[in-house]
């Protein structure tokens, strides 16, 4: 840094360990402050920059790289209450991560604690009156089940009766377990398309239970990311409301 608290863009470059173009990008898309020129014509940078750059680094931790160019651009436009409201918009979808991954987790604890009767493994296909009858439904809703996509039945070669294996018959149970406990179907799906990918409801439980802890993670960082934010807005305007 020079003596009149210039800095080259060499200089704010090093600072984030990106090259002098990305400053410049960065300038131009507006996630930096606007730069006054030489007569030259050469870009003059100051501590500004350096500050609001790494306020970037520290929302592009926490909110993605999306979201911190619209929060910025509108802190620099001067639209505080843009960025605001693109900051709730992020913390709201967090919000909506978490609760969806709750209901999940509650499907689950219903699934593994649930005392009904384990299923005879089918040495053959099951057709679909002797899955409604082992589950205690209706031949109708497991045609309705098909339909949403919950169930997926193969059709027996020469009659097209509709075959549950092993799989399906468990899936066919879960989703009348948790229909009985008034679950919507999007949860139910998400359920069943975990125990497809990851095997056991236990496992999946466990699963599930990794990503909660990583939202948690995220949810510190964007915190950190708005504090970094609050400190660089109060910098530029000590007015403003603490």
């Amino acid at each position: 840094m020079g003596e009149t608290g210039r800095w080259r863009g060499a200089e704010v470059a090093a600072t984030a360990g990106i090259s002098v173009q990305q400053v410049r990008n960065y300038v131009d898309l507006g996630v930096l402050p606007p730069v006054e020129r030489t007569p030259a014509g050469y870009r003059v940078f100051t501590a500004d920059h350096v500050r609001a750059l790494a306020v970037v680094r520290r929302m592009a931790e926490g909110h993605g790289w999306a979201r911190t160019r619209e929060v910025m651009v509108a802190v620099h436009q001067g639209d505080l209450a843009a960025a605001l409201a693109a900051l709730d918009a992020g913390h709201a979808e967090l919000d909506r991560e978490r609760a969806d991954i709750r209901r999940v987790l509650g499907a689950f604890e219903t699934v593994v604690t649930s005392p009904a009767a384990v299923l005879p493994a089918p040495r053959r296909g099951v057709r679909i009156g002797e899955v409604a009858d082992l589950v205690g439904v209706h031949t109708p809703q497991l045609r309705l089940w098909e339909q949403r996509g919950l169930l997926r039945p193969v059709r027996e070669r020469g009659t097209g009766y509709r075959v549950y294996d092993a799989a399906e018959l468990r899936a066919a149970q879960v989703v009348a377990l948790l229909r009985r406990g008034a679950y919507p179907f999007d949860i139910i799906a998400a359920v069943l398309d975990e125990m497809r990918t990851t095997g056991s409801a236990q496992r999946v439980h466990a699963e599930l239970a990794k990503r909660e802890q990583e939202l948690h993670r995220r949810s510190l960082r964007r915190l950190r990311a708005s504090a970094a934010l609050h400190d660089y807005l109060r910098h530029r305007d000590p007015t403003l409301p603490g």
